[in-house]
């Protein structure tokens, strides 16, 4: 108990947080902590070499294993974070024989000195039966990036596109500040450095709030909502629950997140198709959107187009929430801002007075399409007035499904 609370003091403090969750989601299961401070505890370059030999007295601690008790490599889940995930990844290409570690999970694999290496000098989708990544911070600091960029494993996850992590932004850096000091902007490095190992926690703690990551390109695809697919196994769940499958390329699957625990959101992608009937004229209008759903409600959701509006488009948005709204009933729309367009209008009629009794241009909005990601739903919302479709600046619309909106007008 003594050397414990000993070693307590030198090691994260998330690494006992790791161990009970992990004991808390199995039974028979034994959680090994691998202390290689000493080693790791070096000038940069120094602590990268030893990473090597570190993987490979794991390698041989397992191989000793194999043989004293009859316990099977592939049986084994490795968990390693930052460098650690390198070390995972020789002690999985380390250990002899040709059957491989059951499992190797890298948390934010560290970057400096790996990035562009060879598949044999860091992780790799090799080094296990299935190896999955979360990388959560790869943003370049002082030069360098952090954690490593590029896939290193059969599916590899970058939440919030891996660049940073909600909550440890740099307007939080002053937070740090005043309770670390200069420490402080390290503190922020490691927030969002250290976010892989929470989420990894939060996926073995709250089985009913798993994330949901999916399949994209790049993360300004994933931005617009049109990654949302789970066909052909192009979604997954983050962390431990994961669904294993190897893949001959690896896999990069997006996600959003929110700043604590649990991390878990739902994603939305909403398709607005606009015309602009303001001849000749760009317009960058900011929207709000309120959903109702069958559970609850969201609220005043900012939309924010990355292009003016111009003619006859359909443009595509991801909206995220932080809790399960249901069933999607109704959305209210809304123009924000002030009625300009409406002055400019009023004194047009005012000098060319035929105009008079002639409505006035705006935005004419039709249908809204919503795709869910985490339950796979599309519907499509109509206006709830079939003879109001024009929408102008500090005006808010209703859109109800059509489906709903035929009905009642077949009541009528």
């Amino acid at each position: 108990m003594e050397e414990r609370k000993k070693v307590d003091g030198i090691l994260e403090g998330w690494i006992w947080k790791m161990a009970a969750a992990l004991k808390s989601q199995h039974k028979q299961i034994n959680v090994i902590i691998a202390d290689w401070l000493t080693f790791a505890h070096q000038h940069y370059p120094i602590a990268v070499q030893n990473t090597r030999y570190i993987g490979q007295e794991i390698a041989d601690f397992l191989e000793w294993l194999e043989k004293s008790i009859q316990f099977s490599r592939s049986n084994a889940h490795l968990i390693g974070y930052s460098l650690g995930a390198h070390v995972s990844g020789f002690a999985g290409s380390y250990i002899s024989g040709t059957n491989k570690i059951g499992r190797i999970t890298g948390l934010d694999p560290a970057g400096p000195l790996f990035e562009g290496m060879s598949p044999t000098d860091r992780l790799s989708p090799d080094d296990a039966n299935f190896v999955d990544a979360i990388h959560t911070f790869t943003k370049q600091h002082m030069g360098l990036s952090v954690g490593i960029k590029q896939p290193v494993a059969h599916f590899d996850f970058y939440p919030n596109g891996g660049t940073f992590q909600p909550g440890c932004h740099i307007m939080h850096v002053y937070n740090h500040i005043a309770q670390y000091g200069i420490t402080g902007i390290t503190q922020t490095v490691k927030c969002a450095h250290e976010r892989s190992v929470h989420l990894f926690i939060d996926s073995l703690l709250h089985n009913d709030k798993q994330s949901t990551a999916y399949w994209c390109n790049d993360i300004n695809t994933f931005n617009k909502g049109m990654c949302l697919s789970c066909r052909k196994n192009r979604c997954n769940t983050l962390g431990y629950n994961i669904r294993e499958e190897r893949l001959p390329k690896s896999r990069q699957l997006f996600l959003k997140t929110r700043a604590h625990m649990p991390f878990k959101v739902y994603h939305y992608q909403f398709k607005i198709h606009f015309i602009n009937e303001i001849e000749g004229k760009q317009i960058d209008p900011t929207f709000t959107i309120s959903l109702t759903g069958t559970k609850e409600d969201a609220k005043n959701l900012p939309i924010t187009l990355v292009e003016g509006i111009n003619g006859n488009k359909t443009y595509s948005f991801l909206i995220t929430l932080d809790t399960d709204i249901g069933e999607l009933i109704m959305i209210k729309f809304k123009w924000e801002g002030t009625a300009v367009w409406e002055n400019i209008w009023d004194t047009v009629q005012t000098i060319i007075p035929w105009t008079k009794g002639t409505r006035r241009p705006g935005l004419i909005v039709k249908t809204i399409r919503v795709k869910a990601g985490e339950t796979q739903q599309k519907m499509t919302f109509c206006s709830q007035s079939i003879d109001n479709v024009h929408l102008h600046p500090a005006q808010e619309k209703t859109f109800v499904r059509c489906e709903d909106r035929v009905r009642r007008q077949n009541r009528k």
